[in-house]
């Protein structure tokens, strides 16, 4: 069994701590943001509009993220102490937020910049998305939070911060999901798929929400009103986004045959 007791904070300078959570976030939105320009390079497009683009997407993926985590698993707490929704520096991002927030923000940036098709730029920022949703998890991984059930396991990690039962750790496991997801993505970026509009974003839709349904399947509950339940709130939460993707990527091979 591995014994896990990270420390959350990487480092301080007197009053300013520095989380691990915070540093593995921005590095995803960080690399992301590297292979959108080098996207845009390659596709004849100008890398000077990702600069605003970047911005709508962080507030969009922060904002969605963190209020979907606040109002669906701890309402009571947050809605009580509602200051304690601005620390996202503690952890505590639900991807389905995040997913919406990132989808109004390619909305409202495609509107100010029309030259952007829609289907088009979300297409491409999929493949970063995965990219950082794996980070993200690395960062819940090291503030010893969204653990799982407890297994008999050899793998089973002890976050003693919790408790002393050795558990899943879901956190890698979804990390592990999302990197793979990534790769996957960015190959299919070289074939005709990147062609067919809608296809890599309804891919992402898919793979992603599929893997987060079966591993919550191994998670505590987040929420405490869902304890008991067969279905937590992050799988119901999750076959809808699952149902559109499979739409996208049926209209996209259809439109381009």
């Amino acid at each position: 069994m591995i014994l896990w007791n990270a420390d959350p904070i990487l480092f301080q300078i007197g009053p300013v701590a520095i989380h691990w959570y915070g540093v593995l976030f921005a590095t995803g939105f960080l690399l992301g943001y590297q292979l959108m320009q080098r996207i845009y390079r390659q596709e004849n497009r100008p890398p000077e509009q990702l600069d605003k683009l970047l911005t709508y997407i962080f507030v969009g993926t922060v904002v969605g993220a963190r209020l979907a985590h606040t109002l669906i698993y701890e309402p009571d707490f947050y809605l009580a102490h509602p200051v304690e929704i601005l620390k996202i520096w503690e952890g505590g991002l639900a991807s389905h937020g995040g997913g919406v927030g990132v989808l109004l923000a390619i909305w409202l940036f495609v509107r100010q910049h029309p030259e952007n098709k829609f289907l088009w730029l979300a297409d491409r920022l999929a493949i970063p998305t995965a990219l950082t949703g794996g980070f993200i998890r690395l960062g819940n991984f090291m503030n010893s939070e969204i653990v799982g059930n407890p297994t008999d396991g050899s793998w089973g990690v002890v976050f003693q911060r919790i408790d002393a039962l050795p558990r899943h750790p879901v956190q890698l496991y979804e990390a592990a999901c999302y990197f793979v997801i990534f790769a996957v993505l960015l190959s299919l970026l070289r074939t005709n798929r990147s062609q067919q509009h809608g296809f890599l974003l309804g891919l992402f839709l898919v793979l992603v929400f599929s893997a987060r349904f079966v591993i919550e399947f191994f998670k505590t509950p987040q929420a405490s009103y869902e304890a008991g339940n067969m279905i937590s709130v992050g799988q119901w939460l999750s076959v809808p986004f699952v149902l559109a993707g499979v739409l996208l990527m049926y209209l996209a091979a259809k439109r381009h045959h």
